[in-house]
């Protein structure tokens, strides 16, 4: 959900395909060289040269086997110093013609590694001759491992006439047969959602062994199962799944149970190997055999599985926060998380109080309201808001959207030209954004702050995706649930809870509300918690806290980190790997994951600058 305000136009081709565009007098095509040569000369201190005073340097695993950000020249030479002899990068050379506007270059480009083929984005800026301001550098495959895609796809068919032939669903079958049994996964990814079927997809197509694993009895359960109201909030163009996207006359926010059916034919079609109605009970890591021990329920059944890596797929949003509340325990109505919110038709005519001031909470409050329940909801903090519509035009529209698409910009370029923007100055540019928003609307939120709604625009006026980023909450893309409460229809109460009684919810000034039904639409909290369910205190607190920048912003206490924490890439215990967020980032970042998982499945060394630190424990 960001884009570069006034950032330099985008040309029409595809950095994956593109052939070599370099000329002797392209400056951008000048830089790579001279960029290049620093690096064969290993002349560190040249090559941090060639970056601006104020720069930043973006690596997605194809220098350091890690997600980190480095800034300035200092940053760049530690790292090349670091990395250099054992990366051995060559052959950078642009892959379509630079372009120039408002005084930033912007250059894609392509190179190698010792053991894999990348992909990048530079902008560059005057500064006593061309200087990179950012650098994006992406492993894309790993060489001798390349995924059989385009002129490698697999031929299917067994032409001729084979005595005792094994057709492809009978392999299927017995691999099946086989997964648990008399083979081991290398990788089990515990989750099923979007997060652990993209991963699922990716290791498939590289020939990793993995099995993902999911409680519910199919693939795309955890949307079906939610509340009937919830569907997609990001537009279509942001949520394809990896190698297999939306058709193109998909709806732009998809409902819930469609979303769901989709996940489940992509599994299906994507051959991802999948255990439903299985629960992981317990887990354990070898150290002398650097293999984990998982104990599992398929079915009811009861077994062990030893994959060398495990992976949480567990959601960023999926582990309920629910609050310890006196009087819980006498309170005669109803009471659930809103993750376990089966939707509004029991409750017409029935008084519900929804705490909370997020997503869920306006969804669940407008889906009630429209089946006739009275319907309170309590803020108890501040909330950011944003028009679906508005988004789509102004914070997402230039990267996805038909009109990105009539202009060249692919699902695969936008999403490096969203990951080549550094979480360090992405503020910079969000803050106009959002600017134009409130302007654009400002009679909605007038009508909003007039109900006595509290509203922010985030700590720094940066808007919804850093506070996404930063805290994973705080906020509602509104689909038209916010005009009840500006309306008067859906009541609003302001403040924390102090207790629940009988037949009612107390709140600390005093009011008191009452309810048969009361929504804890409370948000989720780290996704170590689920380390900690599932292996142990110790563990989870060894990992630390996941997710967040370190921004020391609200629900993001310093110091800070530059990536998002523990998030697709090592953490500190050995083999343990965090996977998740939006569909966008299920499907950007499981390349990464997948390829960090590949290369240790074939034994290629993946030495880890910078490894996650600990500063946070939830």
């Amino acid at each position: 959900m960001t884009q570069l305000d006034e950032r330099p136009a985008v040309a029409a081709t595809d950095p994956a395909t593109d052939p070599a565009t370099d000329t002797a007098t392209d400056p951008a095509g000048a830089w790579l060289a001279a960029f290049e040569d620093a690096l064969a000369a290993r002349d560190v201190d040249r090559a941090a040269g060639l970056f601006a005073a104020t720069s930043f340097w973006r690596d997605l695993i194809a220098f350091t086997w890690n997600i980190t950000t480095v800034e300035d020249p200092d940053g760049v030479a530690a790292l090349l110093a670091d990395t250099l002899d054992q990366v051995d990068p060559r052959g950078f050379h642009l892959t379509e013609p630079a372009t120039t506007e408002d005084g930033v270059t912007t250059a894609w480009f392509a190179f190698e590694t010792a053991v894999g083929r990348g992909r990048g984005l530079a902008r560059l800026v005057e500064e006593d001759g061309p200087k990179a301001w950012t650098f994006l550098t992406t492993l894309h495959e790993l060489k001798g491992h390349e995924e059989p895609r385009g002129t490698r796809r697999p031929m299917g068919a067994e032409h001729g006439a084979t005595k005792e032939r094994v057709t492809w669903a009978e392999r299927r079958a017995a691999e099946d047969e086989a997964l648990g049994v008399t083979a081991q996964p290398y990788v089990l990814v515990v989750g099923g959602g979007q997060g652990g079927i993209a991963l699922g997809a990716r290791l498939r197509q590289l020939g990793v062994p993995a099995l993902v694993i999911d409680k519910h009895p199919r693939p795309g359960d955890q949307w079906r199962n939610r509340y009937k109201s919830l569907c997609l909030h990001d537009p279509v163009w942001y949520d394809h799944l990896p190698y297999l996207k939306f058709p193109d006359n998909w709806p732009v926010f998809a409902p819930k149970d469609k979303v769901g059916d989709w996940l489940e034919f992509y599994t299906r079609v994507m051959e991802v190997p999948y255990w439903s109605s299985t629960i992981a009970t317990g887990a354990s890591y070898d150290e002398a055999t650097g293999r984990w021990s998982v104990q599992v329920e398929r079915e009811g059944l009861p077994l062990v599985l030893e994959p060398t890596h495990l992976v949480m797929a567990t959601g960023m949003s999926g582990k309920p926060n629910v609050p310890d509340l006196p009087g819980q325990d006498v309170f005669r109505g109803e009471q659930h998380h809103s993750s376990q919110h089966p939707g509004p038709d029991a409750y017409a005519g029935k008084r519900v109080v929804v705490i909370g001031s997020n997503n869920s909470a306006f969804d669940i409050c407008g889906a009630l309201w429209e089946t006739g329940a009275d319907v309170t909801m309590v803020q108890r903090s501040s909330t950011h808001i944003v028009k679906s519509d508005t988004l789509m035009d102004i914070g997402l529209g230039d990267l996805y959207s038909e009109r990105a698409l009539a202009a060249g910009v692919t699902t695969e370029k936008a999403d490096l030209i969203f990951a080549s923007l550094p979480y360090r100055i992405m503020h910079e540019f969000q803050i106009p954004l959002y600017d134009r928003m409130r302007e654009r609307d400002q009679e909605f939120y007038d009508r909003l702050e007039a109900a006595g709604f509290d509203l922010d625009w985030g700590d720094d006026g940066s808007g919804l995706f850093l506070k996404y980023l930063r805290r994973g909450s705080g906020y509602y893309i509104d689909v038209g649930a916010a005009e009840l409460v500006a309306d008067g229809e859906v009541k609003l109460a302001k403040g924390q809870v102090d207790r629940l009684t009988e037949d009612a919810v107390v709140l600390a000034d005093g009011s008191v509300l009452p309810a048969d039904l009361v929504v804890y639409a409370t948000g989720y909290g780290s996704m170590n918690g689920w380390a900690a369910d599932l292996i142990s205190q110790e563990v989870a607190d060894k990992v630390g806290k996941v997710w967040g920048l370190g921004s020391d912003t609200t629900k993001d206490p310093g110091p800070w980190e530059g990536e998002q924490r523990n998030m697709w890439k090592p953490t500190q215990q050995e083999n343990l790997w965090f996977h998740g967020g939006n569909l966008h980032q299920s499907r950007h970042y499981s390349l990464y994951l997948a390829l960090q998982l590949k290369a240790r499945h074939a034994g290629i060394p993946t030495p880890v600058r910078g490894l996650q630190e600990v500063h946070h424990l939830a």
